[in-house]
């Protein structure tokens, strides 16, 4: 099915071509025909599954089916992201998609100079993409007004619950017109999400693309067993040995993403870290470094990696396994993307394999588990004895020229 079929406009369909998707994906193919028709959506849907698009497409068709100039300092249609790397990747899917249309788009986020994103405002927005925060700041300062919003989107809104956004979300929701479409996409439905669109929505219209607390079935999934102090050796090792050129890792809290990131880079892999006591310059310029090549390791905590869109990221890591199971979902979303193959790996400390066995409940699957010879962990099991792997040696050539000790991770 092409997406000219699902009633979209000429110039859009053709934008959709030019980044190369000529098939919609499922939460596209249902969510795009009931936007055009401006209904509210409730969609729950995993990361990597081309909700952006879901949204945007329509929306910038119906923006621009009824354009006129917004005033100065008005938006039309406004996207509520919880991170600055989200909000950036969501505005800059705008621009590309709309790029044959009259339309302006903007991002705010916090972190960045105000006066540039004032001057952004001042002219009026067709679609604004902010966070939370720094949009009540705009909104105090008077620099933008929400008494004209078309259409809402909330983004990621299990996200923003879970990282305290409520407060600053019902501020913004009350200064808009209640005669509005809005749009509500999270990665599952739960209570508090139903909650909120109960409060926000006029009878939307569900849409369910994935199971519940399900991963991927395109992304294979490996948990290695190993002492807690020797985790970043292995990790080394297996990155040296198995030439992986771009790898996320996840580790739990700040310091330790600096510290691993600096460990990995003083072992020859070029490592960068991104976290919430980044500055936005830092965040954007590690970022960008691991996507063109030049940063092969990327060290993220949770927050920080929330909504990262990667083309075609190979691999993910777990140094540390999330205290929080459902997080093990979406850190393993980053990759096996719109329908892309994709690798999730975790380091197992014995100390984690109660994390482990709540993650396997959660999603339902048994992770398979693996010792490296040269690596043993201490006695404590991970619970099912794990099976022993062939390693030729412990240490390994991490010049990037070694042969991985598990030939299914070599890409």
């Amino acid at each position: 099915m092409p997406f000219s079929t699902l009633g979209l406009r000429a110039e859009l369909c053709a934008a959709v071509s030019e980044h190369g998707y000529t098939t919609p994906t499922p939460i596209q193919e249902r969510a795009i025909p009931v936007i055009l028709a401006g209904q509210d959506v409730l969609a729950a849907a995993q990361t990597g599954t081309g909700k952006t698009a879901g949204f945007a497409l329509p929306m910038l068709q119906r923006l621009a089916a009824n354009h006129q100039p917004p005033r100065p300092r008005a938006v039309r249609a406004l996207v509520l992201t919880p991170t600055r790397e989200l909000a950036a990747q969501v505005c800059q899917s705008f621009k590309d998609y709309g790029s044959g249309l009259k339309l302006r788009s903007a991002v705010i986020f916090g972190g960045v100079g105000i006066h540039p994103q004032i001057q952004a405002m001042a002219r009026g927005l067709d679609v604004l993409v902010a966070t939370p925060g720094r949009l009540l700041d705009h909104l105090q300062q008077g620099t933008c007004v929400l008494d004209r919003v078309e259409i809402l989107v909330l983004d990621e809104a299990d996200r923003m619950l879970d990282m305290g956004f409520i407060r600053d979300i019902k501020k913004v929701v009350a200064l808009m017109p209640r005669q509005r479409q809005t749009l509500l996409f999270s990665a599952t439905f739960s209570s508090e999400i139903r909650a909120l669109a109960a409060q926000f929505q006029q009878q939307p219209v569900e849409i369910d693309v994935a199971p519940r607390n399900s991963t991927a079935s395109q992304i294979s999934q490996i948990a290695y067993a190993v002492d807690k102090g020797r985790k970043r050796e292995l990790l080394s090792w297996l990155i040296g040995s198995n030439n992986w050129q771009q790898v996320l890792v996840f580790a739990r809290t700040k310091h330790g993403a600096n510290r691993l990131a600096e460990q990995l880079d003083g072992d020859g892999l070029k490592s960068a870290a991104i976290h919430g006591n980044k500055s936005q310059g830092a965040r954007t310029k590690a970022l960008e470094g691991f996507k063109n090549g030049s940063v092969r390791v990327l060290v993220a905590t949770d927050i920080a990696a929330r909504g990262l869109d990667i083309d075609q990221l190979p691999l993910v890591v777990n140094h540390d396994l999330p205290d929080v199971p459902h997080d093990y979902v979406h850190r393993i979303g980053r990759t096996g993307r719109a329908g892309r193959e994709g690798q999730a790996i975790s380091l197992v400390a014995p100390d984690e394999a109660d994390l482990l066995r709540g993650i396997e409940r959660l999603v339902n699957q048994r992770i398979p588990q693996q010792i490296l010879p040269g690596y043993e962990p201490s006695p404590r099991a991970l619970g099912a004895a794990p099976v022993a792997a062939r390693s030729p040696h412990r240490g390994g050539d991490r010049s990037g020229s070694g042969r991985a000790p598990q030939r299914r991770f070599s890409r």
